[in-house]
């Protein structure tokens, strides 16, 4: 298990991300999608938990197949997706990634909101609070994001909104920006394969930060689009690009619902997130595998048996030499009972067992 603490500052409030963050998933879920790939949505429904009140549940899949590198798409179903499940308890929320082809594979992000500059070093109180782990800000104008992703529109060295006239961000806009809010994630991966446990976990944290980069990019860089957004608003438009995306990945019907109804606790209980990026073409080192790995021989065409130990012929005779027989005559079925050599029995009996002397 690799245990890392991302924190990402933003130029908005946490009430005003409520709607940003919605707005964001859905956008990007939208984009990210193909014929065949990208993210079905399977639920979408209010669920109510009893120690952290009224929420929203959802359940995604999200279909990676052609987005595998070809090292990973050798060994992997044809159709492969991995799980996403998420309580959105907002200003908290968990979110939990699984995949059924990778029993021992798992993600786990638990997400709290703060108005603040990413100086809250005890926000978490679960279990895991008091385990080593390795604290990660992210600066969401600065940092380098791979280049497959970057858009002009949404660099924020450069981007300026037009309705709240915030931006562009200079290198010190986490100390000098006003308002501010921080996205504090606790973010747990587990491979619990031996011997590939520790490079695998620290490649999928680095998927995940380039996630997590991503998504808060897009979520400010799109602010002129979902601030005067109502949740009534936001929930609607949630709905309506969730089926075009089921639409456009080929999953008909729609199998989203967004009802007024809680689903029961037993159904759903358990612990929203950005949504996954395509991880890189080329295959780690360590899970290379060498070219020049010797092949295995193909079985003898022949078998050789022995003289049977004590038989009082003579040695020299030629015709006690060990007798090689063909591996493709199929039931010992010789035409002459000469061609089954001297130490065969006749054709029309049944081979006798090993070990067994023959008279």
């Amino acid at each position: 298990m690799l245990l890392k603490e991302y924190r990402i500052c933003m130029p908005l409030t946490v009430e005003e991300y409520r709607i940003g963050q919605l707005y964001m998933i859905s956008k990007h879920s939208h984009e990210q999608s193909d014929r065949g790939e990208g993210v079905e949505v399977v639920h979408n429904q209010p669920f109510q938990d009893p120690a952290h009140g009224q929420g929203q549940f959802t359940e995604k899949r999200v279909y990676l197949n052609s987005k595998l590198p070809s090292w990973a798409r050798a060994v992997v179903p044809k159709i492969f997706y991995v799980t996403e499940k998420a309580w959105n308890y907002y200003p908290y929320t968990i979110t939990e990634y699984t995949c059924s082809f990778l029993p021992k594979f798992s993600i786990h992000i638990e997400t709290k909101y703060e108005d603040n500059r990413g100086s809250n070093d005890n926000i978490f109180d679960s279990e895991l609070k008091d385990q080593e782990r390795e604290v990660c800000c992210v600066d969401i104008a600065y940092d380098e994001i791979p280049g497959r992703y970057y858009k002009g529109s949404e660099d924020l060295r450069f981007f300026k909104s037009q309705k709240t006239s915030r931006g562009a961000l200079p290198e010190d806009w986490r100390v000098s920006q006003h308002p501010i809010m921080c996205s504090y994630k606790l973010v747990t991966v587990k491979f619990e394969v031996w011997g590939l446990q520790t490079r695998v976990e620290q490649f999928i944290h680095k998927v995940v930060r380039d996630v997590l980069l991503l998504g808060h990019r897009q979520a400010f860089a799109w602010v002129d689009e979902w601030i005067d957004m109502t949740m009534d608003e936001v929930r609607e438009y949630e709905r309506t690009i969730q089926q075009a995306t089921n639409q456009k990945i080929g999953m008909f019907p729609p199998t989203i619902s967004v009802s007024e109804t809680p689903l029961s606790s037993c159904s759903l209980a358990g612990p929203a997130s950005a949504p996954a990026t395509p991880v890189c073409s080329d295959a780690p080192d360590f899970l290379s595998v060498s070219k020049d790995r010797p092949r295995k021989k193909s079985a003898p065409e022949t078998l050789t048996l022995p003289r049977p130990a004590g038989d009082p012929q003579d040695a020299q005779d030629p015709q006690d030499a060990p007798q090689t027989l063909p591996l493709s005559r199929p039931g010992w079925d010789a035409q002459d009972p000469q061609d089954a050599g001297p130490d065969l029995p006749p054709p029309t009996q049944p081979r006798p067992p090993a070990g067994i002397r023959r008279s």
